[in-house]
C-alpha cells in the first residue's frame, strides 16, 4: 500500500507530539522539589567522575576563548538543530519521499520516549551548576524567563533530544539527500552537536550517550511501525 500524505494528519501529530512534550514540562517545572534538577545534575557529575568521563569543564574552558566560535554554537543549540529536524522532514514531505514516514515515526518516537524520563528523573543541564558557564545568557539571550521559558523544558538534559533528533536527521539526510556530498558529511552531524551541547553547558556526557540510543532506537522502531 502506497503511503499517504495527509498535511492534516501530519500536522495534528506534529501538534500532538509537541503537546505530550509542554504537558510533561508543565508537570516537571511545578514539582513539589524545586532543586530535584539540580541534585540530578549533580548525581550525573557523581557518576561520569566514578567512570572518568566527567570531561564537561575542561571541555568548556578551552571553548571559552573562542568566543566567534561559541556564539555560532549557541545560534546552533537555540535553533538550528530543531529547525533541521522539522525542516528535512518538510522537505520530503514536499517531494512525497516514502522516507518522511519512518522519519516522523522516529521523531516521535524520540520525543515521546523520552517523556517518561523527564518525569521520572528531572534533570537540570550542566550551566545551572558552580563551574559551568552559562554562554546563551552571556550572549544576551537568556533562555528561563518571558516566553522562551514556557516553550522548552529545562529539566530535560537526561536524554539529551538534540543528540536523538541528531541521530534520525542525519540518518535521513545520509539516505535520502540528493547531493553526494551532503549525504558523505551527514554521519558527522551528531558529533558536531554532541559538541556544541556539552561546549555551552547544556548536556552532560552522559546525556549525549543516552540521547544517541534514543535516536537509534527510535529508528529501529519507526522501521518496524507501519
Amino acid at each position: 500500500m502506497s503511503p499517504r500524505f495527509s498535511a492534516r494528519r501530519e500536522v495534528a501529530f506534529g501538534l500532538g507530539t509537541y503537546a505530550v512534550y509542554l504537558l510533561v514540562r508543565r508537570r516537571t517545572v511545578s514539582g513539589r522539589d524545586p532543586r530535584a534538577g539540580s541534585r540530578n545534575a549533580r548525581r550525573i557529575v557523581a557518576a561520569e567522575r566514578r567512570l572518568r568521563i566527567h570531561l564537561e569543564p575542561r571541555l568548556q574552558r578551552a571553548a571559552l576563548p573562542h568566543r566567534h566560535a561559541l556564539a555560532v554554537a549557541n545560534v546552533g543549540y537555540v535553533t538550528l538543530n530543531v529547525a533541521l529536524t522539522v525542516g528535512w522532514l518538510m522537505l520530503l514531505y514536499a517531494r512525497r519521499d516514502r522516507r518522511f514516514h519512518r522519519l516522523r515515526r522516529a521523531w516521535m518516537i524520540a520525543t515521546l520516549a523520552a517523556q517518561p524520563a523527564y518525569l521520572a528523573f528531572p534533570t537540570a543541564p550542566p550551566r545551572a551548576l558552580e563551574g559551568f558557564t552559562d554562554t546563551i545568557r552571556e550572549s544576551g539571550f537568556d533562555m528561563d524567563s518571558g516566553l522562551v521559558a514556557r516553550l522548552y523544558n529545562p529539566l530535560a538534559a537526561m536524554p539529551s533530544i538534540h543528540i536523538a533528533y541528531a541521530v534520525v536527521t542525519s540518518t535521513g539526510i545520509a539516505q535520502a539527500a540528493r547531493s553526494p556530498v551532503v549525504r558523505r558529511a551527514a554521519p558527522a552531524y551528531p558529533p558536531a552537536v554532541a559538541l556544541i551541547v556539552l561546549a555551552t553547558a547544556n548536556h552532560f556526557v552522559l546525556d549525549v550517550v543516552a540521547g544517541a540510543l534514543l535516536g537509534r532506537l527510535s529508528l529501529r522502531l519507526a522501521g518496524r511501525l507501519r
